[in-house]
């Protein structure tokens, strides 16, 4: 079996790694978070801290 030269190694790499990151970019970038709406909020920051012992 023959052996691979070390710059077809490095162009596999290369190949691969930009095709990994740029696969990620795709998934992180395709969708937007939702933003949570601003009365949600009001309920949260209203609700206190009662503790009852």
């Amino acid at each position: 079996m023959p052996q691979m030269a070390p710059i077809g190694w490095l162009s596999l790499f290369l190949i691969f790694s930009i095709t990994f990151i740029l696969f990620n970019m795709m998934n992180y970038y395709s969708s937007l978070p939702q933003s949570p709406k601003l009365t949600h909020k009001k309920n949260l920051y209203s609700n206190s801290m009662n503790w009852k012992w």
